[in-house]
Parts: structure tokens; C-alpha cells; sequence
């Protein structure tokens, strides 16, 4: 047993859910800050990815004791459904029989989350903003704005789980030799739907992530219990093609004939969609130290921030939490140590999934309707099944694994390496499933 905290964490999303989760689990007192209403007593506001829940999610979940509740809420996803122009749909399996990511709205299991941490018994106080944090002495302030009375609140530790754009991060960048960047990518993306058939069946197949890849932009769907889909058009803030580009009715019909022909039928609801829901920017915040002494640590997007190209936003989150929880079990009641650590271990992973989602943006957007691609991606997978051994795809490293990101991201540079000398076989196309090849790769690998 440790010793009681008296524990605020500002942040009632997803990763301030789950640490509020784990830390009562721990026997301490926890209070949750959060500036926003209760989610559950309001509508989602129309900028919700819905979230790819994966093995590190999962495994996070099973150790905090509430993975079968959150099952109940996701929909298996065992492969891509890839519409691209001209040609029929056809589907690519993620990993091996069995392997699949989950698709949950945001807003349901945001809700279940918040439900479950207040049964565990964490108290929650809502449109409480935080205005400044006493790192020296972990107290917070709030109020209605910054010039009314404030009230302070003295706790044991605080843990800054309030997303991108985190005030208690904003207070730790204030110290000497804290390092802080930020990347804005110059394609947003706004949220639409596909409602669901009369009988409340899905109108595509539910068990794929639908991938409309377009060059500069893309849209993708995954979805719902109810047979609706959550979909995502990611695509540039400007240009020829783009969010300014199209300002009436009439050029957002014409957009949506044009370049997704094989959903017409939802063009109107798509294009209600357009207009009402916001169009949203992506960013990649990096930033060190995440803790101060034995007071404060930063979790989540509040720690590192990324944009959302390979569904892992939420399970580096979630894995943030397990670490951390893993230190609380080793170092007992000594919170420095507990904090070093955890940073010491977590930030070459968050700064390896950053890069990784990054590329997959260029990946999903333009190289999946290459059909060099897609050779090589054959190649490596049926090179995969013979010898797995050798090659695990980089996708399942880190989606079907809990394997460091770090790890991932450096042999799938290694992987790549030998892919892009593979690819310039002559006549690959037509001998590719030959031995040479295979052995080609073999040799590669040993050298």
C-alpha cells in the first residue's frame, strides 16, 4: 500500500479518465478539473475523429479493470477498405487472422470513461477553469475569468491531462531550459456523416476503415454501434483543391460527385455536414522536461501532441498511463523517481509515434493508390507470413504490438531500407512472388 495523495488532475478527457482510474485503484484522493461542461449532459461539438482502439489501448484498459466494459462500446475492424478513383473497391487485411483495431466514438467512451472513474470514486468538478498552478507548492487556481476572485486549491501532485493546448504545460514552459515546439500541417479536416439504412444497418461494410485516397486529400470512414458512419475529410486550409475553395452549396455538390462518386446518395447529408461542422487544425507538440520535481507531470496530448495519421493519439495516451502506473508500482511513494522515469522512458516513444503518424499521412493520402505501393506492400507482407521470424510489417509493430514506438520506428526505417532496394529488381512486377526474391530479402537481412 502507499501512501495517500490528495491528487489533482486538470483534463476530464480520455487520458485524465484513465489516470483518474488507476490512481484511485492506487488508494489516492482524486479530483478532475475540467473548463468544459460535462460531456455527458452535452452534444459533440462536430470535431470528433473516431478513435482506433489497439493493442496498447487495450492493454492499458485490461490493467486498469474496465477493458470488458469499454468492448461493449467498439467494432472490430480487420482491414481497409480502399475506394480508390476508377476502380472497384478492394480490401487489404491489417495483420493476421484475428488482428484488428477497434472503432469507438469519441464522445461514447469519453462519457463511459468519465462514468467509470466517478464509480471508482474520483470526484469531478466541471466549467472549473484553471488560471494558474503553483508548480513549488502543487496548488491551482480557478475562476470565471482571469481578473475575478480565483479560489486555491493545495493538493499532493498534480497531472496535466488538458490536451494540446494545456495551461499547466503553458505554466512549466515558464522554467529555465524547458524545451517546447509546435507544427501546424497546412491540411485540416472536418468531421461528416453517413447515416445509417432505415433498419439501422451500416450502408457500407461495417467491418472495414474506409480509405477514399485523392492525392492532397482524403476521406476515410469508420463505424458506429448504430449503423451510422463517423467520417473524416482531411484536406489543405488553401489552394486549388481545399476548405476556401469551396464556399457554396453548388461547388460542394460538384466537389463530392466528382471524387466520391460511389457515395452520391449521401452527398446531401455530406454536404449538410460541410457547412455546419468546423473545420479543424492538426498539430505536433513536442516538448521536455513533462515533470517538475515530485509535484507535477504531464500526460497525454498535454506531453505530446500528434496528429492523427495512424490512429495511435489515444493509445500512446493510454500507454503514458500504464508506464506511469508501472513506476507507482516500483518506486512506491517516491514521485521523483516515479516522474523521471516515466519521461525518461516515454519521450522517445511519443517523439517515434509522431514521425510515424506523420508519414502515414503521406502514405494514406497518396502512395495507397500507387500500384508500386501496393506491390510492395505484397511483397513484404507475403514475405511476412513465410518468415515471420524475420519480418514483422511496420504497422503491426506498432498497432498489434506493445513494443517501443522507438523499436518500430527504427526498423521500419531498416525495413524500408531493403524494400527500396527489392523494388528495383528488374521486372519486380512479374517475378515478385519468384524465390530469388524472396531470397534476395533474406540476404539483405543478414548483410
Amino acid at each position: 500500500m502507499h501512501k495517500e495523495k490528495d491528487v489533482a488532475i486538470v483534463g476530464s478527457g480520455l487520458v485524465g479518465s484513465l489516470l483518474a482510474i488507476f490512481l484511485r485503484n492506487q488508494g489516492h484522493k482524486v479530483t478532475v478539473f475540467d473548463r468544459r461542461p460535462d460531456v455527458r449532459k452535452v452534444q459533440f461539438s462536430g470535431r470528433s475523429i473516431n478513435l482506433a482502439m489497439s493493442n496498447r489501448g487495450w492493454k492499458a484498459l485490461r490493467e486498469a479493470g474496465v477493458e470488458d466494459e469499454i468492448r461493449d462500446l467498439a467494432l472490430p475492424l480487420d482491414k481497409r477498405a480502399m475506394h480508390v478513383e476508377g476502380q472497384p473497391v478492394y480490401f487489404q487485411k491489417y495483420g493476421e487472422d484475428g488482428e484488428a483495431i477497434y472503432s469507438i466514438s469519441r464522445g461514447v467512451l469519453n462519457r463511459k470513461m468519465i462514468d467509470l472513474a466517478e464509480a471508482a470514486g474520483a470526484e469531478f468538478r466541471f466549467e472549473e477553469k484553471i488560471w494558474d498552478v503553483d508548480m513549488k507548492e502543487a496548488r491551482l487556481y480557478t475562476g470565471e475569468s482571469e481578473k475575478s476572485v480565483w479560489k486555491e486549491y493545495k493538493f499532493d501532485l498534480i497531472f496535466g491531462a488538458d490536451g494540446a493546448f494545456s495551461r499547466v504545460r503553458h505554466k512549466m514552459q515558464r522554467q529555465s531550459r524547458f524545451n517546447y515546439s509546435q507544427h501546424f500541417i497546412d491540411v485540416g479536416y472536418k468531421e461528416l456523416t453517413i447515416l445509417a439504412n432505415e433498419d439501422g444497418s451500416h450502408k457500407l461494410d461495417n467491418s472495414s476503415f474506409h480509405i477514399w485516397p485523392r492525392g492532397n486529400f482524403m476521406l476515410i470512414a469508420m463505424p458506429n454501434l448504430d449503423g451510422t458512419f463517423t467520417c473524416t475529410l482531411f484536406m489543405p486550409f488553401e489552394g486549388d483543391i481545399s476548405f476556401e475553395s469551396l464556399k457554396t452549396e453548388q461547388q460542394a455538390d460538384a466537389f463530392f460527385e466528382t471524387y466520391f462518386p460511389d457515395i452520391k446518395d449521401e452527398i446531401s447529408n455530406l454536404k449538410k455536414d460541410f457547412f455546419k461542422n468546423p473545420t479543424s487544425a492538426m498539430v505536433t507538440i513536442k516538448c521536455f522536461p513533462w515533470s517538475y520535481f515530485d509535484k507535477i507531470t504531464l500526460v497525454g496530448d498535454s506531453a505530446h501532441a500528434i496528429v492523427p495519421f495512424y490512429g495511435q493519439g489515444m493509445n500512446a495516451g493510454f500507454e503514458d498511463i500504464s508506464v506511469l502506473n508501472e513506476k507507482i508500482d516500483k518506486y512506491g511513494d517516491d514521485w521523483e523517481q516515479i516522474f523521471e522515469e516515466y519521461q525518461t522512458e516515454r519521450k522517445p516513444n511519443a517523439d517515434a509515434i509522431a514521425e510515424l503518424s506523420y508519414r502515414n499521412f503521406i502514405e494514406m493520402s497518396s502512395k495507397t493508390a500507387n500500384p508500386l505501393f501496393l506491390l510492395r506492400k505484397k511483397i513484404e507482407k507475403k514475405f511476412a507470413q513465410n518468415h515471420p521470424d524475420l519480418w514483422i510489417p511496420l504497422y503491426s509493430r506498432v498497432t498489434f504490438s506493445d513494443k517501443a514506438y522507438s523499436e518500430a520506428l527504427k526498423i521500419g526505417d531498416y525495413q524500408r531500407e531493403i524494400m527500396d532496394e527489392v523494388m528495383k529488381i528488374p521486372h519486380i512486377e512479374e517475378t515478385w512472388e519468384s524465390k530469388e526474391v524472396e531470397q534476395k530479402i533474406i540476404d539483405l537481412i543478414n548483410n
